[in-house]
């Protein structure tokens, strides 16, 4: 195979760490074990993953897994977080144990989620209620400290900085991923491109808004989506976690996008990052071996069929 890709999946197949109530007792090792059988060559984090770098690579270790990365809360878009300089000091020392854990097992990139403010893990609060930037000029102040923080990923610790526009957060919908790419500096500030996000965010074709970005992306989640049920969702003004538990999200090859297009145009870019398999769903009713290995027999036949 030419296309030098890998296929890693999400622990959201397994348990969920907004709502610990699908899946929330299955244990780490469960997925572990079975994601590795199937084939993944590694996870990103969750919450039930050793809290160092050594113990975690122990863990993944023990299945014959690479850390992919992990999700990082950030607070940049926070009001009251004092001067830009005494924001990024804040997060700046926040982030250390985090970074430290993912520079330990060998990983470049970080998935970073604004959570200032942020609706995504409310199950009472519609994804219409998400937080909004008051005017250019908070977007400037933004993307000034997304820079500077990215620079300061980049110089300490040898990580990129990869935005997660996730659903119910400031950036969500494809005019918020294109303000955000031309504010930000493009060595500093990376994309993480979310196909289930991306559609539900509006861009009826996730391959298109893909396209305009492409050079910026460093890291990609690989969510299928059931339009019907997020017709439902806008109809309703539901939640984030309201869709979640009701199906909006599934695993590649079992929903309505469009792969193939989204593949082709990493390829065609050069993209040479992780396939993350991330789609949160209940397991009592979506279970997670079966979903899992779903997900990765569509990437997998996928990246085969666009590399040979």
């Amino acid at each position: 195979m030419n296309w030098k890709v890998r296929i890693g999946i999400n622990p959201l197949s397994w348990m969920n760490d907004d709502l610990p109530s699908l899946g929330g007792d299955t244990p780490l090792d469960t997925a572990l074990k079975e994601g590795a059988e199937i084939g993944y060559a590694g996870f990103e984090l969750g919450n039930k993953f050793p809290k160092t770098g050594p113990a975690l690579k122990a863990r993944l270790d023990a299945y014959g897994l690479a850390c992919v990365s992990g999700w990082y809360s950030g607070f940049l878009a926070q009001a009251d977080a004092g001067s830009d300089d005494q924001a990024l000091a804040a997060e700046a020392e926040r982030c250390k144990p985090h970074m430290d854990r993912l520079r330990h097992n060998g990983v470049d990139v970080v998935v970073y989620g604004e959570c200032a403010g942020t609706v995504q893990g409310q199950i009472g609060t519609p994804v219409s209620r998400r937080p909004r930037f008051a005017d250019d000029a908070a977007w400037q102040r933004y993307a000034w400290r997304l820079d500077a923080f990215g620079a300061h990923l980049l110089e300490c610790y040898g990580i990129r900085l990869a935005y997660h526009h996730h659903m119910g957060a400031q950036v969500e919908s494809p005019q918020d991923v294109d303000r955000l790419m031309a504010l930000t500096d493009p060595r500093k500030v990376f994309l993480l491109f979310d196909t289930g996000h991306a559609y539900y965010g509006g861009a009826a074709n996730p391959a298109a808004l893909l396209k305009k970005h492409v050079a910026r992306v460093a890291h990609v989640h690989c969510k299928d989506v059931r339009p019907q049920v997020i017709a439902q969702a806008r109809q309703g003004d539901w939640s984030f976690l309201q869709g979640v538990v009701n199906g909006i999200f599934t695993v590649p090859g079992d929903g309505a996008l469009d792969f193939e297009a989204v593949l082709r145009t990493l390829r065609d870019a050069g993209y040479q990052g992780w396939l993350v398999v991330e789609a949160e769903q209940d397991p009592a009713i979506a279970p997670g071996y079966a979903y899992a290995k779903k997900g990765y027999e569509t990437l997998r036949a996928l990246v085969e069929r666009l590399g040979a």
